[in-house]
């Protein structure tokens, strides 16, 4: 019997802590893994399911927890006294952080024997910070990745444990890329799930004066600068389409959300100031740029599903010769990252 034993797989507890899409693939693997036992999950409150959680790419990860055993709890910070306590209660190996936006603090980080890994949406150490894939598209950038790491107190320091290269193609939006980046984070946490629990994973250190640290994005920096590139205005389109809050313009003030558009093909300077509509054509309306023309096909109202953009212009009585409405310099600047925030944005 001894030697029976002794053949069986060492199974590590694992406390799991995300809340955010990419955190549902790797949860779905360590609780299939024949080496890992998952004892409990934390997330984030409950959201709901309306527009504002499908906005934030909240998803549910309590029902397949529950569904195999394993416990659940709901928190908005894993760094209150009384989480930290509830996850010291079920003596985890190892703690797993996928999708969750906030640092995990050192009285945390001390309470798995293992340590803790999570993972980052770039090549460490490119592209420390927040909404790396969003930056990604819209900087137009052809490659990111995912980093798996040993977390510290600092923000994407950790020890690297190793690195998947994804690209990003030309319609690619912020959701399809961040899908394959959770499945590159999902086949290096299977590939390495037995070693974390050993604690023998391979780590190399960062350099902490090498890499960027990429500015916080906030909704009201998805403001369309129409005198920017066409190509420049469709990458910014689909880096912040759903599940983030979208790019968006005015039209006499009136704030509408543009979720969808197509690459820009051989495009010439139109005649018209950048941000006029130059027809509606089926589902797209063309709108003059800075250095051509964009074909966005799907528009909305704030807090509304996307539709096509051609009805929802039809209905709002915008048609050919209408304008959106310009943007500052400095709210452009702000907008892609550069300065401060300008006084005339709202909060």
């Amino acid at each position: 019997m001894s030697n029976v034993r002794s053949l069986r797989p060492v199974v590590g507890r694992v406390v799991f802590i995300g809340a955010v899409h990419e955190a549902r693939p790797a949860l779905d693997a360590l609780l299939a893994s024949p080496v890992a036992r998952v004892v409990l999950v934390v997330t984030a409150p409950d959201a709901g399911a309306g527009p504002a959680a499908r906005r934030s790419g909240a998803v549910d990860l309590a029902t397949p927890a529950r569904a195999a055993g394993a416990e659940v709890l709901r928190a908005a910070d894993v760094n209150a006294p009384h989480v930290v306590g509830a996850i010291r209660e079920t003596d985890p190996d190892l703690l797993v952080v996928v999708g969750w936006t906030r640092l995990i603090g050192g009285p945390l980080l001390a309470v798995p024997r293992r340590g803790c890994v999570g993972f980052h949406a770039s090549l460490l150490p490119e592209h420390r910070g927040r909404a790396p894939v969003n930056w990604a598209i819209l900087r137009g950038e052809t490659l990111t990745g995912n980093t798996m790491m040993m977390l510290d107190p600092g923000a994407d320091t950790g020890d690297i444990v190793d690195q998947r290269a994804v690209s990003i193609g030309p319609d690619d939006t912020c959701a399809t890329l961040y899908e394959r980046v959770a499945l590159a984070g999902v086949d290096m946490l299977t590939y390495h799930l037995p070693a974390l629990l050993a604690g023998t994973a391979p780590r190399c250190p960062q350099a902490p004066d090498e890499g960027d640290v990429l500015p916080k994005r906030t909704p009201e920096m998805g403001v369309i600068d129409w005198s920017r590139p066409a190509a420049a205005l469709h990458d910014w389109v689909r880096a912040l389409t759903l599940p983030y809050p979208g790019a968006f313009t005015t039209v006499t003030g009136r704030r509408v959300m543009v979720w969808r558009s197509r690459p820009p093909v051989a495009n010439g300077a139109a005649p018209t100031p950048p941000g006029t509509v130059l027809g509606l054509h089926a589902d797209a309306v063309h709108v003059s740029t800075g250095d051509g023309h964009l074909v966005v096909t799907q528009m909305s109202d704030p807090g509304e599903p996307p539709q096509s953009a051609a009805d929802w212009c039809r209905a709002a009585g915008v048609g050919a010769g209408t304008r959106f409405d310009a943007v500052a310099p400095e709210v452009s600047r702000w907008a892609l990252g550069f300065g401060p925030r300008p006084a005339e944005v709202r909060s």
